[in-house]
């Protein structure tokens, strides 16, 4: 049989490279692997020697990490969360109906679609703890690509790295009081809302940027007055008359909620495509595998002609 050419690394050393590479500094990186600074140097130049690269340029000042350092530190970092889930699998395996999952989502489906769907299944499979990640839809994908969530809920687009699979389109939704003279209207022209003042998410999210951007194609720009985080902080500032919020439809208030009405955006209908987002090649847990389906069945949309 011949050799393997692959370096042989191992998880102790992947940690070294890690904590060096967040710390910059090998006497605070040693520190927090409780190890001492030249057994640390050790590790580092023996990886070194094994990737044929350098992975840190050190000076007297500083160290700071290469461009290989960098592509390392991200392949170490993803080794290091398919071990750990893969020896929870063993767990799972070991001991059933037990294990942990996680599952990065952008907020408008963690705050209103997710929990009915993680409630379902929690009923079925009780032992099973679930994180639920929620944050605009860059930290979904870095969360995947670092291989922290199993999967993501989230924008679909065009993204080498990761394998996507849409789950349908959603409409957005203007919500306001339920006493304003908008209420009446069954839909509302985004031309009506060019005087109007928002309460909206921040300019990071991708919610935000499709609103702005169908504004700006309007030939107008909002007036933001506020910013939040959070939909129920959006509402909350709607109800009390700061301004409207223009969300994707699986982000309204509930229908019965007798202080706010929402109301489909017209001329443009202005939409969202929704979906799955993996790291390509990776396996999910039979756990995970479960949640996904149960996630697919649920939030899966009708193609609408």
């Amino acid at each position: 049989m011949q050799a393997s050419s692959s370096p042989e690394v191992n998880s102790r050393q992947l940690r070294a490279v890690l904590a060096v590479a967040e710390y910059r500094s090998f006497i605070a990186a040693a520190a927090f692997l409780k190890t001492s600074q030249p057994a640390l140097t050790r590790t580092i130049k023996q990886i070194e020697g094994a990737l044929g690269a350098s992975l840190f340029s050190r000076s007297t000042r500083q160290v700071s990490i290469t461009e290989a350092g960098k592509e390392f530190a991200a392949l170490a970092e993803r080794l290091l969360n398919d071990l750990k889930i893969g020896v929870e699998n063993v767990r799972e395996l070991a001991e059933q109906r037990r294990g942990q999952i996680t599952v990065a989502s952008i907020m408008s489906l963690a705050h209103v679609a997710l929990p009915r769907i993680i409630a379902e299944y929690n009923r079925h499979f009780p032992g099973i703890e679930i994180h639920l990640r929620e944050g605009v839809q860059g930290n979904v994908q870095d969360d995947v690509r670092s291989g922290l969530a199993d999967f993501g809920l989230g924008y679909v687009a065009d993204m080498p790295e990761f394998t996507t699979e849409s789950l349908g389109t959603e409409a957005f939704y203007v919500v306001l009081p339920s006493r304003h003279r908008l209420a009446r209207a069954k839909e509302i022209e985004l031309k009506v809302l060019k005087d109007a003042t928002l309460v909206s998410l921040p300019t990071d999210s991708r919610t935000r940027r499709i609103i702005d951007g169908a504004a700006a194609t309007a030939g107008f720009t909002f007036r933001h007055a506020v910013t939040v985080n959070q939909f129920a902080t959006l509402y909350s500032f709607v109800r009390n008359g700061v301004g409207l919020t223009v969300v994707p439809e699986g982000a309204r208030p509930p229908a019965h909620d007798p202080e706010l009405v929402s109301r489909q955006l017209i001329r443009p209908r202005v939409s969202r495509e929704i979906g799955i987002v993996r790291l390509r090649g990776r396996e999910l847990t039979p756990a995970a595998a479960g949640l996904l389906a149960l996630v697919k069945e649920r939030l899966r949309r009708p193609r609408r002609l």
